[in-house]
């Protein structure tokens, strides 16, 4: 399975049903990463998924709680997750199964991600909370303390 251009992956990062992930180009891809699409897995280009970042397309708690934790039972939930163009997730983090995160996010690292998040905001914690909304000043600000800072 080759990735888009530009793409790569570190050492130890797996994908799990590769040929149910849909990647953009410029994706990083950091170690021990495992990526899930077994319920169909999409990334945007230009996003960055941190070291040791798990995204699920898959839950399968029913089986457990229900004793019925054996292979091909139709208590596994698989749901397409979605992470949108530009986006940053920190490691270690984890996205829950059917999330879809918005273009120009900033997952800050040690989050548990359970729901939707809107584009374009910085959001972190556990379970994930909103902590700020970006835009292009805030853009802005941060390049020019980068190249201050040099």
């Amino acid at each position: 399975w080759n990735l888009p251009k530009g793409c790569r992956m570190r050492e130890n990062a797996k994908i799990l049903s590769p040929e149910n992930f849909i990647c953009g180009e410029y994706v990083w891809i950091g170690e021990g990463a495992i990526l899930d699409a077994s319920g169909g897995l999409e990334i945007g280009s230009h996003t960055s998924v941190g070291l040791n970042v798990f995204i699920w397309s898959h839950t399968s708690y029913l089986s457990n709680i229900t004793y019925n934790n054996i292979i091909e039972n139709s208590l596994i939930e698989r749901k397409k997750t979605t992470i949108g163009k530009g986006c940053f997730i920190g490691g270690p983090s984890v996205i829950y199964h059917g999330v879809s995160v918005g273009e120009r996010t900033i997952i800050m690292p040690m989050s548990v991600v359970t729901d939707d998040v809107p584009g374009n905001c910085i959001v972190g914690g556990s379970p994930a909370k909103l902590i700020k909304q970006i835009d292009d000043k805030f853009i802005e600000e941060q390049i020019k303390k980068i190249k201050n800072d040099k």
